[in-house]
């Protein structure tokens, strides 16, 4: 049986609240779990007691194969009981391939733009100095 340290959610609408619980896999987000390990509360300011975990319980689940998930696995970084490492996106930031081309021709287009600009204030000096 997978066990899955997960959030199940609890409150009334708009007022999320979440329950840290250990659970099957295959059982439904807010159906049937375990355990309960803690809870977390979003709408508290982050430097309050927004998450509450019991370290030791947790500790004994992950030793017996249980996995969290990324957001869990984030609460139990912070509060140094296991370890998630860094991920990295470096084209996450970039723009998608339509807005780059857009912005291609935007700078082909200015490019062009400036190379007129000085053929014509080139154009009257050289008259000048013909004269």
């Amino acid at each position: 049986m997978a066990l899955k340290i997960r959030l199940a959610r609890a409150g009334s609408k708009k007022r999320p609240y979440y329950h840290v619980v250990v659970a099957d896999a295959r059982s439904p987000r807010d159906g049937r779990f375990i355990e309960a390990l803690g809870s977390w509360n979003p709408l508290l300011p982050k430097d309050g007691e927004r998450v509450k975990v019991d370290a030791d319980r947790v500790k004994h689940w992950l030793s017996h194969g249980a996995q969290p998930t990324d957001r869990v696995l984030r609460f139990l970084d912070e509060a140094g009981i296991a370890k998630r490492e860094a991920r990295s996106n470096p084209n996450k930031a970039l723009p998608g391939k339509k807005a780059q081309e857009r912005s291609a021709l935007l700078k082909k287009a200015q490019e062009d733009a400036a190379a007129a600009a000085a053929a014509a204030t080139a154009a009257p000096a050289e008259a000048a100095t013909a004269e």
